[in-house]
């Protein structure tokens, strides 16, 4: 990394703790680029059904041998729902594809209208634009008098009371949120600190160098939007300081962690995930389903004290971390949780739905020519044939084009071949790169697959294969 400050003249900002520039920068990120995610990243819920239906079977389950246990079957109607409403609130709800297919999910279930009738589903973002965007999906037309948005801080949920939620869920939040990241030296406890620069090459091209930090560091986004694009440009310093606890809730239970970690090993503290895990608390009614999260990380204390573990990955020039998952669970313990589990996200849409599942991306990697020799516009290639094969058999309950940007890289004559292919593909067929595969699907496609040459033997292998050292995971509390 970069330290010599005197040969640094696109110096723009001064050194802060990690997760105060993360903070700042995912705020300019999502203002500058919030309609153009996809093409930094996808989430198992920007597109595909699968785990909204999970967590529907899920709830619809839960909640029903929760009732007869009670002895609270209630006869379902409109007329009663207003009576004893079920209050569900998913936090950080994209382009609200998750909450329009839990909800017609849940209603498909619910055949005696015991359950669907009282549900008020409540989308939490701090970017209103985020809301909008999510209640003007087409399929949550049908649920809209159900539906609520609140725009605020998910740390401080004004308008719901204590204990009034049934069920909290995210989809990929906890990896966006506040995250510092800390290591044992000697003695003390140190955190990295961070400070932004940008390339040699922008700063040749920005004239009002000093109006351009300004508004960098004033996060004004209109004079930002006159500027080059900058966010693909920035180059980070990096220094470590001993931590200023003043700043730091769960000091006792962090350090008490970090005894199990050796000396220089960065592990994320997931702060933010701390505050979703303190607000859940106070909203969770006593017999609540509780709080569901799902992102990437890892419970394991041998991954996490190996120096070499990737911590964060840059999108776009937005921080994302992995997620701790043995600290936030500790945490959870601290502030009162009874009940914590944590599970392979793909164990629980598998079990939620009564099948197992791989996702699209585990099955190209089975395929004899995938692999790092393979070029860009090869992989485009392999995905599009793959998809169009398992179309042949493969019919989804929702209509949904996919979305599929061809590589710029691409020869003229596989272009026209992968284009047409695109063009070809059925509307209620696979609907995302990032989606889930039945087994059962899978079984019906073996002929279309073989055909491009997938083995089904290795398909199968797949289908049982461990979970990665750092996996999408299911982490719930009660």
């Amino acid at each position: 990394m970069l330290q010599d400050a005197d040969a640094l003249p696109q110096l723009i900002g001064e050194y802060k703790p990690l997760d105060q520039w993360q903070t700042h920068l995912n705020q300019i990120f999502y203002r500058l680029r919030g309609n153009q995610l996809r093409s930094y990243y996808q989430t198992f819920a920007s597109a595909d059904f699968r785990l909204a239906h999970a967590l529907a079977a899920d709830y619809y389950d839960r909640v029903t041998k929760r009732e007869k246990a009670s002895g609270a079957g209630r006869q379902a109607s409109n007329e009663n729902a207003s009576e004893s409403p079920l209050t569900v609130v998913e936090l950080g709800p994209g382009n609200g594809n998750l909450a329009a297919c839990f909800l017609s999910h849940l209603k498909m279930l619910d055949r005696q209208g015991a359950i669907y009738p009282r549900v008020r589903y409540v989308m939490v973002d701090w970017e209103q634009p985020v809301l909008d965007s999510a209640l003007a999906h087409p399929d949550l037309v049908a649920h809209r008098d159900r539906v609520d948005s609140h725009c605020g801080s998910i740390e401080h949920l004004t308008g719901l009371v204590d204990r009034s939620v049934d069920r909290i869920f995210c989809n990929e939040l906890w990896n966006d949120l506040p995250t510092k990241l800390f290591a044992k030296h000697g003695g003390d406890i140190e955190e990295e600190y961070i400070r932004p620069n940008v390339s040699e090459f922008l700063h040749a091209k920005i004239e009002d160098w000093s109006g351009f930090v300004r508004a960098f560091q004033e996060k004004d986004l209109s004079v930002l939007k006159t500027f080059p694009p900058f966010l693909d440009e920035l180059v980070w310093e990096k220094e470590y300081r001993k931590v200023e606890w003043k700043d730091v809730p769960y000091r006792k239970t962090i350090v008490e962690f970090l005894q199990a970690i050796d000396q220089e090993v960065l592990v994320p503290v997931n702060l933010g995930a701390f505050a979703t895990l303190k607000e859940a608390k106070r909203l969770l009614a006593q017999d609540a389903v509780g709080l569901s999260v799902f992102d990437a990380g890892t419970g394991d204390m041998k991954i996490l004290n190996d120096p070499e573990k990737p911590c964060y990955g840059q999108f776009g020039g937005q921080y994302s971390f992995m997620i701790n998952f043995a600290l936030v669970e500790a945490v959870a313990k601290h502030l009162g949780f009874k009940q914590t589990s944590l599970e392979p996200q793909r164990e629980f849409v598998g079990r939620s739905l009564n099948t197992n599942v791989i996702t699209l991306m585990d099955l190209l990697a089975t395929h004899p020519s995938a692999g790092p020799k393979l070029q860009a516009w090869e992989q485009d290639r392999l995905v599009l044939k793959t998809i169009k094969a398992l179309n042949e058999t493969f019919e989804s309950a929702y209509r949904h084009r996919l979305e599929f940007p061809l590589g710029p890289n691409m020869p003229p004559e596989e272009r026209d071949t992968s284009s047409a292919i695109l063009r070809s593909l059925k509307d209620n067929g696979i609907p995302d790169t990032v989606a889930y595969l039945s087994e059962e699907e899978l079984t019906r496609a073996y002929r279309d697959l073989e055909g491009i040459g997938y083995d089904p033997d290795v398909i199968a292998v797949a289908l049982s294969a461990p979970p990665a050292p750092i996996e999408y995971c299911h982490f719930a509390c009660r």
